[in-house]
């Protein structure tokens, strides 16, 4: 028994008449009665009591009726579920992102993609950029946003959004009602960094930084999360070069301050192994055009 047998009955059962059913079916009425005789052969047991003028269903067949009908349903859901994921619309993906980029990039990206793949299950994981590296290694994350660069055999990257660096200082600091600050300023002051083992570019860059304008940072103080950073801040532990974005975590006793003598840019990548699956392929699809026209 094939599905077209099913769906040549069902169209007979609908309509208890052979003529409109096979205009329906788009096929000759002839054909379609030897494919109804040759069901009911199959199954054993008759579908129809026709006469000259009349088709009727047997009550056998009424029963085969209301289960067939089950069944191309349920085989439809199939097909659409099937093409669905093959779209990258159905399924689940687990992302990464470095805590920095909650205030600028992934909210957005996140929206749109929810919007567009609503039965996409998100899963998200606040991780570092060597941590998301690892993960993606063994599978356990779909995708990550990470800070550049990411130099690895099997993982992709690229860069979704760019912004400056700036200076975040505590409210209580002499420079904090100033309109601009220079970095070297600061040069003895103690710094709030990231640690370089877990997110090497951005460590680099800031360091870099510090080294244009003739010192190197004295580090009082580490800490793997930017809200933490700033946190020390606002507990005048130090000052830290963060990411501009940063301002949009709004917490009291910080002030930010431009840095006149930055050209120092910093970014946000996404990653993805080279095996991408209809769904990260999807999501990167949304994050260009995201990245491209509305941030």
């Amino acid at each position: 028994m094939e599905l077209r047998h099913l769906r040549y009955f069902i169209a007979v059962a609908e309509e208890l008449n052979f003529t409109r059913a096979a205009e329906k079916l788009h096929i000759a009425q002839p054909p379609l009665s030897q494919q109804i005789q040759h069901l009911e052969a199959e199954l054993g047991f008759q579908l129809f009591r026709r006469t000259k003028r009349t088709v009727h269903l047997t009550a056998a067949g009424q029963v085969f009726f209301e289960e067939a009908g089950k069944i191309l349903l349920q085989v439809d859901r199939a097909i659409e579920l099937g093409r669905q994921t093959s779209r990258g619309e159905l399924g689940q993906l687990t992302i990464g992102f470095v805590s920095s980029a909650a205030h600028n990039v992934v909210p957005a990206i996140l929206q749109a993609f929810r919007t567009r793949c609503p039965a996409v299950k998100l899963e998200l994981h606040e991780l570092t950029t060597n941590e998301q590296l690892q993960r993606l290694r063994f599978g356990q994350i779909d995708i990550g946003f990470v800070r550049p660069p990411v130099e690895e055999d099997g993982i992709n990257s690229e860069i979704v959004f760019r912004e400056p660096l700036i200076v975040a200082l505590p409210e209580t600091h002499p420079a904090a009602d100033r309109a601009n600050v220079e970095l070297r300023e600061l040069s003895a002051e103690p710094f709030i960094l990231f640690p370089r083992s877990l997110a090497p570019g951005l460590y680099d860059r800031i360091v870099s930084l510090c080294q244009q304008a003739g010192f190197s940072p004295i580090a009082a103080q580490e800490a793997i999360q930017m809200q933490t950073i700033v946190s020390l801040v606002a507990a005048e532990m130090g000052v830290a070069i963060v990411p501009a974005s940063m301002q949009n975590f709004q917490r009291s006793g910080v002030v930010y301050k431009a840095l006149p003598e930055s050209t120092c840019i910093v970014a946000i990548a996404l990653i993805w192994r080279s095996d991408p699956t209809a769904a990260v392929q999807r999501f990167l699809e949304v994050a260009r055009q995201i990245s491209v026209f509305e941030i």
